[in-house]
Parts: structure tokens; sequence; C-alpha cells
């Protein structure tokens, strides 16, 4: 009978004995690593989340692999949790399709919502209508509540509109279709631009809004991105726990606007395009350091794209810059422009991309390479990127995608879909890519990707899962 020797990695080991039989997986796994199932004998040998079995030596990130999760999703642009310690993503579908993916990955056949009667979407390739946002309340488990943003034809025009449901009571992972209540509406003057990004920063739901659409902000003189009398190309800061008179939500008092007549009061940044896929960094897991600031790839017009770190009463530039480049000569001179915000980094078309979907920075236990970086990419040319902080500014780097003899098992890497859609965060901050190999809203050639570090992977001890049961009854 065949022994194998255990070595100390920092895994538990039976205190009466240093020996585990290698033909004996129940006792591997109860006596040695009884939490971490990927990593029990023999999946342990051969398991897909453990990726391949190259090492890099001097610690720094090589190629990446990717583990899909969830297929034939028509259009995915969006993944998030509910911050409920159930191990959920919620995956949206452009078409007004919510699906629920377990903790195990098991994409559920009956939807959490599905309001695809209501949203105002087609076929056609490129379509920017749709369902495009949703955003659990921060009290979620308490109150059931949670948000999304979508396009709706009203007496044949576009709008966006933000509502408010709830979850079934009797479901977990079904939402009442009855609960909706419009918290805002918003009418688009083009099919395009239409942002559609939530997420709630210190218990306001920050709104992310395009310019309108058509090509360079052609509405007025300074265009929508600089007009602070509209909503459009802004960020909106909503209290969506009380309410105004008059409104479905409370302005809250610190709003940059709020004492001043020359901006809406909901606005909280202006100045961008499309911003295309924002996130809420929660910050470094040991010094919290980073924690709270909002990352924002901005869709440019037809040379540069740009990532931005959205603040409060920030101006970033369009349509008077296009990336850091002036695009308009008349506004960028003018004195009442005042001070534009930089941004953290800006691509061209000719070199990297042509349509920024921003991401993540990665916060995650699992790979340790990946840590404090700003993973984000190019939607048409599948390009993955990302962002390093350094104390000269942020560096960027592109990622690679691994062959066949990295990625091996499920795992994929050069294969992967082209279009990056959009990017996840699960509760644990692990990162996932939203792709397609057909851009038609309706078309099932959407898969969601969990990114994976073959070259380095945490110690199982430092990654443990608090996971509740829950109601599942999909």
């Amino acid at each position: 009978m065949y022994k194998m020797k255990t070595y100390d990695f920092g895994l538990r080991k039976n205190p009466s004995s240093h020996e585990v039989l290698v033909n004996d997986s129940i006792k591997f796994c109860s006596e040695v690593i009884p939490t971490e199932s990927p990593y029990c004998y023999p999946r342990v040998l051969n398991g897909p989340q453990l990726g391949g079995s190259v090492v890099n030596t001097n610690g720094t990130l090589d190629c990446l692999c990717a583990l899909p999760v969830a297929t034939g999703l028509r259009n995915p642009v969006f993944a998030v949790h509910s911050g409920d310690h159930t191990g959920r993503m919620f995956i949206g579908e452009q078409v007004g399709v919510v699906r629920v993916l377990t903790s195990n990955n098991t994409l559920l056949s009956s939807p959490f919502l599905n309001i695809e009667s209501k949203v105002l979407t087609s076929s056609r390739r490129g379509d920017e209508r749709g369902m495009l946002g949703m955003a659990f309340h921060p009290k979620f488990t308490e109150n059931g509540r949670f948000f999304v943003y979508y396009s709706v034809l009203i007496n044949n025009k576009h709008y966006s509109r933000v509502s408010e449901l709830t979850v079934s009571s009797g479901n977990g992972n079904v939402a009442d279709p009855n609960s909706e209540r419009e918290i805002l509406r918003l009418l688009q003057p083009r099919s395009n631009h239409n942002g559609g990004q939530l997420l709630f920063k210190n218990g306001y739901l920050l709104v992310f809004l395009g310019d309108g659409g058509g090509a360079g902000d052609s509405f007025g003189t300074p265009g929508n991105g600089q007009n602070t009398r509209t909503w459009l190309g802004s960020v909106l800061r909503l209290d969506v726990d009380h309410k105004d008179p008059g409104k479905e939500y409370s302005i809250p008092t610190d709003n940059p606007f709020v004492n001043d007549s020359s901006g809406l009061p909901e606005i909280y940044a202006y100045g961008l395009r499309n911003p295309w896929r924002c996130s809420l960094d929660r910050g470094d897991r040991d010094t919290g350091e980073g924690r709270g600031r909002v990352f924002c790839g901005d869709v440019g017009q037809s040379s540069y794209e740009e990532v931005d770190i959205i603040e409060a009463g920030g101006n970033y530039g369009w349509r008077a810059y296009e990336g850091n480049q002036c695009f308009d000569e008349d506004l960028c001179s003018q004195e009442s422009l005042g001070h534009v915000i930089s941004p953290i980094d800006v691509y061209d078309h000719q070199s990297v991309g042509v349509s920024v979907t921003g991401g993540y920075v990665y916060r995650g236990c699992l790979f340790p390479n990946l840590r404090g970086l700003y993973v984000y990419g190019d939607y048409g040319t599948g390009t993955l990127l990302a962002l390093r902080e350094t104390t000269e500014g942020w560096e960027r780097s592109r990622l690679c995608m691994g062959g066949e003899g990295l990625c091996t098992g499920d795992l994929v890497g050069t294969e992967r879909s082209q279009f990056i859609l959009s990017f996840g965060e699960d509760e644990d901050g692990e990162l996932y890519v939203l792709t397609t190999s057909n851009a038609s809203p309706t078309a099932k050639t959407g898969t969601v990707y969990q990114l994976i570090d073959p070259s380095r992977r945490a110690r199982p001890i430092e990654c443990k899962r608090n996971i509740k049961k829950l109601n599942y009854q999909g």
C-alpha cells in the first residue's frame, strides 16, 4: 500500500499522524484539508480550478487562464453579488433577464428576474440599449431591495429607467416582479451612449449616464458632457432610503451642486462620454488602502480610450477633451472649463484597442500575483489589460492569455470569446470576464469566465469562504 509524505504548507494535519494514505480520498480530505474540496485527492491532481502546473519561480505574473462558469447567455453585461454570504452571482443578460449562478457554479434554470417584455433592445449587433446595470442595497440581507437600470420605450420615445425591486419572500432566488418602483427616468436623444452602471458607495446610489449618444456630443454649444444643467454625461448620487417632495429619492446634502445653482443637485461628477463599466475598490485586504475609489472606463470618440477615478465634483473633460487630447478647440480654451481631472490611463486606437471596458481592482485571495492590479479590457479587440499603481502614477501592461500547454482541463486561454462586454467580482473579490462571440443582444453566445492565474495560487487555509445556506428552489 502506497503512502505519501505530508509537508507543512499551513494546512491542518491529523495530530496523531503525519502520513495520509494516497488511495484513501475520504481520509485525505477529512484529516488534511476538510474545508477545501478542490484540493481534495484526487481532485488536487487534476481539478480545473487549480489550473496548470506551471510555476513562475520569480513570482511575477505570466499568462492567465479562464474557467468558463456560465455559457449560452445573451450578451451578459454584468455579474454582481448580493453581499449576503451565499456566494451567488447575478448575471444580467442585456435583453432583460437576470440569472443566478450558485456558489458551485451552477446556473439556475429559473431566472431571478425577467423583465424582457419591458426592456428596449433589438437583435442588431452593437445595440447599446437594454438592461445595463444592477446593484444590491447595502442592507439587502435585511430589506431584500435591489436596483436595475434599463432602456424602455414610452410613447415611442427612448428612456433610461432606474427602478427598485425586492426579492420574493418565499424564494431567495426569485425577485418579486410586482414590487417594481420607478426611481427616475431620463429621456435619451439617441440610442447609444447609455452608460448604465449602478453602484452603492457609502450608502448612496451612483448612477452613471452617457452623453446622450450620436457622435461628438453635438447637443448645444458645450455639449451635454459640459452642461451641468442636464443629467446626461454625468454621475448622479441619490439617497434611495428617503424621499424629497415630488421625487422617489432624496438628494444628499453634500452633493457638489446642492448649494450651486449652476448645476443640478443630483450630479456628483460630469464630463463623461459613455462610462462603460465602473466599479468600487473594496481596498487592500490587510491595510484597506484604496478603499472607496470609483474606477470607470469611459469610451472615446474615434482616437482615444480612457480610465478615470471618479471624484465628487470632478469634471472629466468631454467633449473638450478626448482622453488627454483636446477634442474641441473652443471649449479647451475657455476659462469656464475649469480644472479637468486627467485620466489614469489613455490608450489609442492604433496600438491597443477601440472601445474600453472598465473592470475591477483585484482584491481576491486566490491569486496573489494579481492583487492590487486594476484589470480591464478592450471590447473590440478582446485585449485584457492591467494597471499597476506606482509612485509615479499608473503603469499599463497587457495580460497574456495562455495556450493549450498552460490552460489544461476545463481552462481556456487564447481561444476565449473575443468581445469583452463586462467584468464581474464575486463576494470573495475574485474576478470574472464576460464575453460573447456575437455582439447581438439576442445571440446565445455569451460566456462568463473566472480569471485564473496558474503560476501561483494562495494557500488553501488563507482563502476560507463563509457560505450561508439559502432556500434554493431553482
